[in-house]
């Protein structure tokens, strides 16, 4: 009895050591949910003057972006707590912030709509939120002008139109249009949302003569000169990169459609053409595989090296016969 008593305070400290070891460890703040409207609020405010023309957009802690990740915590908190949320008090903050995150992923028109919702609900956000549904009703409409491979119509007929002429007017009609937008907000957070509309309304434009190069009366080098105009109206963008593999790719592609219809063991190849391809889309992949820090460096070495060993091929075939 004297050893079980001795024992008892070594028993009672180990269970209690064991129990402590079984609590769940706190966790991170960061990973988890949004407890309030004003939390994904004030993050919203925080980003909303970044120029996401020149800079990637931001990312929240697990690697997304903050203006999509915020939206869908707005969306979140709403049905999770939505007794609380009953009295409506918040209702018109949380349409002025879904407006603001829509804007920043191209939802302009459910964009303008949650504007005018908050401009209705909320008197104190009824100026800035009924200046917002304006610029983004504008947006929304300049989208919809000109020929884009990217739009559902295009997807289920991708055959481009064969009247350049009209699908050029289509575009500087929205060019303006998003010219005088720009005019009016060149000092506020619309500025880049707005260039990054106009970076895509010139990209939509040189995707439209690549596609149609083929149908077009000197094609290829209308398409070639269409994306160097992309990269040189689009020097400060963070997609310039991407601008200079889209060319890269284009000069890779016409090499190995010299190569097709002119066969390389054939008489009818010209060596001096087919290397001023070659060369020229070298050296883009280059400049690109070349800056170091960029996502696109690996993208590039590695089309370089799928390119290069298309050339060897040719140059095997030119001199194996």
């Amino acid at each position: 009895m004297g050893l079980l008593r001795a024992l008892a305070p070594v028993a009672l400290l180990s269970a209690a050591l064991l129990a402590g070891c079984r609590t769940t460890p706190a966790s991170d703040p960061r990973y988890r949910p949004s407890e309030n409207v004003l939390e994904v609020v004030a993050v919203l405010r925080r980003h909303v003057p970044d120029d996401t023309y020149r800079f990637e957009p931001a990312r929240d802690f697990a690697g997304r972006n903050v203006y999509r990740a915020s939206l869908i915590r707005l969306e979140n908190l709403e049905r999770v707590h939505a007794d609380a949320l009953r009295a409506g008090h918040m209702d018109g903050v949380i349409a002025f912030s879904k407006g603001r995150a829509l804007e920043r992923i191209r939802g302009f028109t459910l964009a303008a709509q949650y504007y005018h919702r908050a401009a209705e609900l909320e008197e104190g956000l009824a100026p800035e939120a009924l200046h917002g549904a304006a610029i983004c009703e504008a947006l929304a409409e300049a989208s919809e002008l000109g020929f884009d491979l990217g739009r559902p119509e295009a997807i289920d007929d991708p055959d481009p139109p064969r009247d350049p002429d009209a699908v050029m007017a289509a575009f500087d009609a929205r060019m303006a249009l998003l010219e005088a937008v720009l005019a009016e907000h060149a000092d506020d957070h619309y500025r880049a949302v707005i260039r990054e509309e106009m970076e895509r309304a010139d990209l939509a434009r040189a995707r439209y003569f690549v596609a149609a190069r083929r149908l077009l009366p000197d094609g290829n080098v209308r398409a070639l000169g269409e994306l160097q105009r992309v990269i040189v109206h689009n020097r400060d963008s963070k997609n310039a990169n991407r601008h200079l593999l889209e060319l890269a790719d284009l000069y890779a592609d016409l090499a190995t459609d010299y190569a097709e219809a002119h066969p390389p063991e054939s008489m009818a190849f010209d060596p001096p053409t087919f290397q001023d391809l070659v060369d020229a889309a070298s050296r883009l992949y280059e400049a690109v595989a070349n800056q170091d820090g960029t996502a696109e460096k690996l993208e590039a070495a590695r089309r370089l090296e799928a390119f290069l060993a298309f050339t060897l091929r040719v140059d095997r075939d030119r001199f194996s016969q």
